[in-house]
């Protein structure tokens, strides 16, 4: 992945509980510690934002939510907008969302950073009073084309993935159609048919899925990928599997939900198309203790290839990485306060104690009280 790709600083004010957080910045990797309600999901529900608004569906992601007061820092009253800046290097995007009477949002304002060595850098307006982003627009414009593809391409490249649903009836476990394999969804409903396509495009990142895996699961073989034709010509493929030194095919309900998740997660960090950045909230649900310790070097090694953006509840998740990849979210007056912890202030902690310890005995900040 490009730097380019990469978001350096990033601005949130009145996004929920995300009041004021001003250029604060992200690395590789990033670890969101910090209490149930702290806002650590309200990260993660930004970026789903603005995906969906880069892609024109603002009014419907809007209405889903329940519309701009529930989104809007303490309501109407008390927050007017929504602005943001986001900062890539050499480019940036920065937009101001404002409320309108039927409850949805309009775009008061929506730039663009170019920059143009002959002719001069600076930010560009690609719309005003609009209701849903200009920036896809802007693709055609010959002025701006260039940095609105590489905006464009960081932040569609944003994947905010969420495994959570492993019931009998996620759409994981169920049959789905073949064609829909060209990149993994953000609930991996699609897993079957994704793994289908790396095993005949990418036989080395599926071996690659498969031994580690195999690390976590350690009874499992392979997975047994046979699409079906339907009488109106569909394909469909299900997530079947075979255990070591068996033939028989068995079906994804006679796997754990904690092992389907770690398949999912393998999957997402291993693919061999990276996103710009990957965005994972809580990853470490049902997970054994070991098969966290996987996820936590799966992470690591991800991180070289793009950005990573992880909230996590698991002290044991938090043992595997260093004090700088850490961002601690505590509430203050409702508010989400975002800091990174001063290294040479934990050294001497470090030297007696495992991230994870100090973080349980509230060393580190982020715990409830």
């Amino acid at each position: 992945m490009s730097a380019a790709g990469s978001i350096e600083n990033l601005t949130i004010k009145g996004f929920k509980s995300i009041a004021d957080l001003d250029r604060f910045p992200l690395s590789r990797l990033n670890v969101l510690i910090g209490a149930n309600g702290a806002g650590k999901s309200n990260f993660v529900s930004y970026f789903r934002m603005v995906s969906e608004m880069s892609e024109k569906r603002l009014q419907n992601w809007t209405q889903q939510k329940g519309g701009a007061e529930r989104i809007l820092s303490f309501g109407i009253k008390e927050t007017p907008r929504v602005e943001s800046l986001v900062e890539f290097g050499s480019n940036g995007y920065q937009f101001i969302l404002e409320p309108t009477v039927d409850g949805g949002f309009l775009l008061a304002q929506e730039k663009l950073f170019v920059r143009q060595p002959d002719n001069g850098s600076g930010w560009k307006q690609l719309g005003s009073g609009i209701r849903e982003s200009a920036l896809k627009d802007s693709l055609k414009d010959t002025v701006l084309s260039t940095a609105a593809q590489s905006c464009y391409d960081a932040i569609t490249g944003w994947k905010v993935f969420h495994f959570h649903d492993t019931s009998d009836t996620a759409s994981v476990k169920r049959w789905g159609a073949l064609h829909d394999n060209q990149h993994l969804s953000s609930d991996a409903s699609n897993l079957a048919a994704y793994l289908y396509r790396l095993r005949e495009e990418h036989p080395d990142v599926y071996e690659e899925i498969r031994k580690t895996a195999r690390l976590a699961i350690p009874f499992f073989d392979d997975f047994v990928l046979q699409p079906r034709k339907l009488q109106s010509g569909e394909e469909q493929i299900q997530l079947l599997w075979r255990q070591k030194d068996s033939a028989y095919s068995l079906w994804p309900s006679q796997l754990s939900d904690g092992s389907i998740r770690f398949i999912c997660l393998t999957t997402a960090l291993l693919k061999p198309d990276p996103p710009s950045t990957i965005i994972i909230d809580e990853p470490e649900l049902g997970l054994h203790p070991y098969a966290i310790v996987l996820l936590g070097a799966l992470l690591r090694s991800a991180s070289h290839r793009m950005q990573i953006v992880v909230s996590t509840q698991s002290t044991s998740l938090v043992n595997e990485f260093a004090i700088r990849n850490l961002i601690v979210v505590e509430q203050q007056n409702g508010k989400s306060i975002f800091n990174r912890p001063d290294e040479q202030e934990f050294a001497s902690w470090l030297e007696a104690y495992a991230l994870g310890e100090l973080w349980e005995k509230n060393v580190l900040g982020g715990r409830p009280g």
